[in-house]
């Protein structure tokens, strides 16, 4: 499975082997620079709002103890479950002026009550936020969970306050987790395209997509993914590196009921008016909205054509999450058994397509494919074979999913001890047969989670299933996408929240495994 990694990498890479001077020079005199500097403010904008809401959370959650802190531990992971676009469409048809929020705050407040324009710079900053934002407090809260209470009692012994101890002690500890989450965010916010779209703010990705489907410049698409590439893999070195930095501590050091922080009456209310402010905004209120604009035309929604794009988002997911899934169970396979410099090699290099943003692997595997097209054009073959058929987004999904499925199954591969291979050796069964027989049973939790990660993803993505897409074939992300670029926001809301209650599925089965919060 490295293969289709490596076409998507040379493919990108090569686009400066053919220069446009006409088409480069305008974009790089009135395009990039702006995209440039949009992606580079929106990306740091939204790390330092995602690490300040996740510490936060996380530190109150974990550390401290007031009314709802049980809820809240569990809650605010929700937001994840929401794809960006749908966020952002979401949170425009709540905050915009004639929006249902705020028309209720001026009805029941003040008439003259305007909120800031929610199409800014800040909207997009607080869409990616409250949907990214879990992936830092995940990060963040288990680092304060294996802190323990040791952390606590040093800062005591040094006669340090509770705000000191925090800053001069946990904080610290924290801050490796901190950052590896803050960067898997910069990951995601460089990879965005339905986010910023919905409020028409340029970035890389969308500059990407306008080069082709609007300048027909698919040579300055790929040489604009390849500076978006590289921004990829400072960020990719740069979260590999701060994970070496990752210590974890004995598990029985969690912290405890009986160690925690009990606020006083004041403070309580304000951490339970935090969490409870970020659970409303990032769930809440775009879930509501989503519902307010359903539910008065759910008989109406529920046409033939809504049920086709529901067809066609569950069957492309169910083939692509079998197809990955057998591939990362392969792979995984074959590294733990062959355990070479090869093995090793072809696990790192198809793993690497989580980092890269769908945008760069649609335009990335378009030139290859459509090379190998030319050359069985050439042969005699009926062209295009491959072009615009469903093996463009298989492939671009295995490349961008591949990691999601082998973390699971390799994580439970480790279960399975040497002494099992060699006792099943010693019955003469070994290869395939070993890993269906043997490994098979033992790993089923691991495969099982792997499917409904990448089923889920499949349905989310967008900015590949948009740019690769047989002509005429549709799902419930592109019809969002194409609703919500015409404004239509209420004909978005059934097929938005069909894909939220999919998203919900992974969170759920996240929440339930977490270690459980002592009371």
């Amino acid at each position: 499975m490295s293969l289709p990694t490596t076409l998507a990498l040379v493919g990108v890479l090569t686009a400066w082997l053919d220069i446009d001077l006409l088409v480069l020079g305008h974009l790089f005199e009135f395009v990039i620079p702006n995209a440039v500097l949009n992606t580079l403010g929106l990306v740091l904008c939204v790390a330092i709002v995602t690490s300040l809401i996740a510490v936060i959370s996380a530190w109150l959650t974990t550390v401290c103890d007031f009314p709802g802190r049980v809820f809240f531990s569990w809650a605010l992971i929700l937001p994840m479950a929401i794809p960006g676009y749908v966020m952002a469409f979401a949170l425009v048809g709540a905050l915009e002026y004639t929006g249902s929020f705020q028309t209720y705050l001026r009805e029941s407040i003040s008439s003259s009550l305007i909120l800031p324009d929610v199409y800014s710079f800040g909207g997009v900053v607080l869409a990616l936020s409250l949907t990214l934002y879990p992936y830092t407090y995940l990060l963040v809260r288990n680092a304060f969970q294996t802190q323990g209470k040791q952390s606590l009692e040093v800062g005591q012994s040094l006669g340090l306050s509770v705000r000191q101890s925090f800053w001069r002690v946990s904080l610290p500890q924290a801050r490796p987790w901190i950052v590896g989450g803050s960067l898997l965010v910069m990951m995601e916010t460089l990879a965005d395209f339905g986010t910023v779209a919905v409020f028409n703010y340029d970035t890389l990705t969308t500059t990407i997509y306008k080069s082709w489907f609007s300048l027909f410049s698919f040579q300055s698409a790929l040489q604009i993914a390849s500076l978006l590439l590289l921004f990829v893999i400072v960020v990719s070195l740069l979260e590999r590196q701060s994970r070496h930095k990752q210590r974890f501590t004995n598990a029985r050091n969690t912290v405890q009921a009986r160690s925690r922080i009990l606020l006083p009456s004041l403070q309580a209310y304000l951490a339970c008016a935090f969490c409870g402010v970020i659970f409303f905004i990032g769930f809440l209120l775009p879930i509501g909205q989503l519902l307010l604009w359903a539910i008065p035309h759910l008989s109406s929604g529920l046409t033939d054509q809504f049920w086709r794009y529901m067809l066609g988002s569950l069957s492309l997911s169910l083939l692509a999450m079998t197809i990955i899934t057998a591939f990362a169970l392969l792979l995984a396979f074959a590294a733990r058994t062959q355990n070479s410099y090869l093995a090793n090699w072809s696990v790192k290099i198809s793993t690497l397509g989580y980092a890269l943003p769908g945008t760069v692997l649609a335009v990335g595997l378009l030139a290859p494919i459509a090379a190998i097209d030319h050359y069985l054009a050439r042969l005699g073959f009926a062209a295009p074979i491959l072009q615009g058929s469903i093996v463009v987004m298989l492939l671009a999904y295995s490349v961008r999913f591949m990691a999601v499925a082998f973390s699971p199954i390799e994580n439970n591969l480790l279960r399975v001890t040497p002494s099992i291979d060699a006792a099943s050796r010693s019955l003469s069964v070994s290869g395939l047969s070993m890993l269906w027989r043997v490994h098979f049973p033992m790993i089923r939790v691991g495969v099982l989670t792997a499917m409904v990660l990448v089923f889920v993803d499949v349905m989310k993505e967008l900015p590949i299933t948009l740019m690769t897409r047989p002509f005429g074939f549709n799902t419930l992300a592109v019809r969002i996408y194409e609703l919500s670029s015409e404004g239509l926001w209420q004909r978005a809301a059934l097929p938005a929240l069909a894909i939220v209650l999919v998203g919900l599925i992974p969170v759920v089965i996240l929440i339930l495994r977490a270690d459980k919060v002592q009371q």
